[in-house]
């Protein structure tokens, strides 16, 4: 196979995982980012990269966005909504911001691919990736570690990005203008 044929199989796997989400729970999630004042980004390794990057663009949007344990992020509230992202829900960092989160009143949301999961259980809201986090797995994604689950996390996050905008009547593209100059 040539790059392009694997680029193809792995979108056709992207499909597959996001024809198998809930859009309930997608809907549920865009509504209470919505809501909140602030809205609180965590993940880790890979996972935070696609935080980071929803981060960025819910800033463009006109959203107050933070990334936890980044240097310039303010205390955390009840008017807030943490968003995390863990394709196990066992991380157990995050189960610590989850925790303290939760103690201050903050909602908290988030994505994974376990729905029993530690972390998905103390979420109000959870958004279930069916994705592969270990190629091991019989029947899983022929691609390494959670790469199907990074790649559909920074698609459904994008997507609801653009719903978001459109939701608070954004036009998105304008908002880039609050891309960062200083690079």
């Amino acid at each position: 196979m040539n790059v392009l044929d694997y680029s193809k199989r792995i979108t056709d796997e992207i499909q597959e995982i996001l024809a198998a989400m809930n859009p309930e729970q997608a809907e549920k999630m865009a509504t209470e980012i919505l809501s909140a004042k602030r809205v609180f980004l965590a993940g880790a390794g890979r996972s935070l990269l696609m935080l980071k990057a929803f981060a960025m663009r819910l800033m463009h949007a006109g959203f107050t966005a933070y990334v936890a344990g980044e240097t310039v992020t303010p205390a955390i509230t009840e008017e807030d909504m943490l968003v995390v992202g863990t394709g196990s829900g066992e991380t157990a960092t995050l189960r610590v911001v989850v925790e303290k989160a939760k103690k201050v009143g903050a909602k908290i949301g988030v994505l994974s691919t376990k729905k029993n999961s530690s972390i998905a259980q103390m979420a109000d809201y959870a958004l279930i990736i069916p994705a592969s986090i270990n190629h091991l797995e019989i029947g899983k994604s022929w691609q390494p570690g959670g790469n199907s689950f990074e790649q559909s996390l920074l698609i459904i996050l994008d997507a609801m990005l653009i719903k978001l905008a459109e939701a608070k009547g954004v036009d998105i593209s304008k908002g880039l203008n609050l891309h960062a100059n200083l690079e």
